[in-house]
């Protein structure tokens, strides 16, 4: 498929269509390249799905104080706001670009439109919703575990799962990961050089290999 039907092909929601489907579906999503930094989406903004085409995006909320506490980094062939087209305001989540970042808007009129027409997507959206709720469930298992290595360990072992491989790129900065994990940016780098004194990894910056994946395990 070429590259202009990128984002439509990238998705499970949309990529078992057909090719000729698929192209109408991309004739109604906007194309945007973001900037590092740059808000993609805020509480109370348009209703729409969010498609990541290319680099990384993360959602967050803020807390009572005001503090970042980011739930999750889309990556490509990832989305957000699905629950938007369905009718559920937004009244929390925020989502920034972590680099330059390519994204695809469809918006929530044009998707209503498209449910009507394939109802599968339906069904599939079903399928993918349960499978991202999961997701979020672990993080808070992770915030339930009470040494920060463990928690670093174990998000190290689910990201080797993920990839089948136990040499991985970070997919977020030290700062995120830290939120992420429910920790200081200073800790995590301490419980990093933990983990790596006990040779149960090696890391040069965001490239990690796991050394002594069963030593991760018994943490």
């Amino acid at each position: 498929m070429s590259q202009e039907h990128l984002c439509v092909s990238l998705v499970p929601l949309f990529n078992h269509l057909v090719q000729d489907d698929q192209k109408k579906i991309h004739a109604l999503v906007n194309h945007r390249i973001v900037d590092k930094g740059e808000q993609i989406f805020t509480p109370d903004g348009e209703e729409q799905l969010v498609i990541v085409a290319r680099g990384n995006m993360k959602v967050y909320q803020l807390s009572s104080n005001g503090k970042e506490q980011v739930l999750r980094v889309v990556e490509p062939g990832g989305y957000e706001g699905e629950n938007q087209l369905f009718g559920v305001r937004n009244d929390v989540l925020f989502g920034e670009a972590l680099e330059t970042t390519e994204v695809c808007i469809l918006k929530q009129q044009d998707f209503s439109d498209l449910l009507l027409k394939y109802p599968q997507l339906s069904l599939k959206l079903l399928e993918i919703n349960a499978a991202k709720s999961v997701r979020t469930e672990q993080q808070t298992q992770f915030l339930m575990m009470e040494k920060v290595e463990e928690r670093l360990a174990t998000y190290l072992l689910d990201l080797a799962k993920a990839t089948r491989k136990n040499t991985f790129d970070l997919p977020m900065k030290m700062k995120e990961l830290a939120l992420f994990l429910g920790t200081t940016p200073e800790t995590l780098s301490r419980k990093f050089k933990l983990l790596e004194k006990e040779q149960l990894i090696r890391r040069e910056k965001r490239h990690v290999v796991l050394l002594d994946p069963d030593g991760l395990e018994d943490l």
